[in-house]
């Protein structure tokens, strides 16, 4: 599937503990990246200081539902149990 540019909450929901430029410790769930511009758009996209982690992650249905709202839901509850 192709991310739906605007989302964001593969960006927010979870725990990233990976270093990120302006956010040297990571960045807890829930917290907004300091990368995400006010569009919900990575700062970082396409440039190699994003996180291996950012990089990596691919959208699918599984994670990110059929909706923004849905994939809030779902990264959450899998932070939850996984964190």
């Amino acid at each position: 599937m192709e991310c739906r540019l605007g989302c964001g909450a593969c960006c927010i929901a979870p725990s990233i503990s990976s270093s990120i430029p302006g956010m040297l410790d990571g960045k807890p769930a829930g917290k907004r990246c300091v990368q995400l511009n006010e569009n919900n758009l990575c700062r970082l996209f396409g440039k190699s200081e994003r996180p291996a982690v950012c990089h990596n992650f691919k959208a699918c249905s599984d994670i990110c539902g059929n909706t923004n709202e849905q994939a809030f839901i779902i990264i959450t509850e899998l932070e939850q149990i996984t964190g």
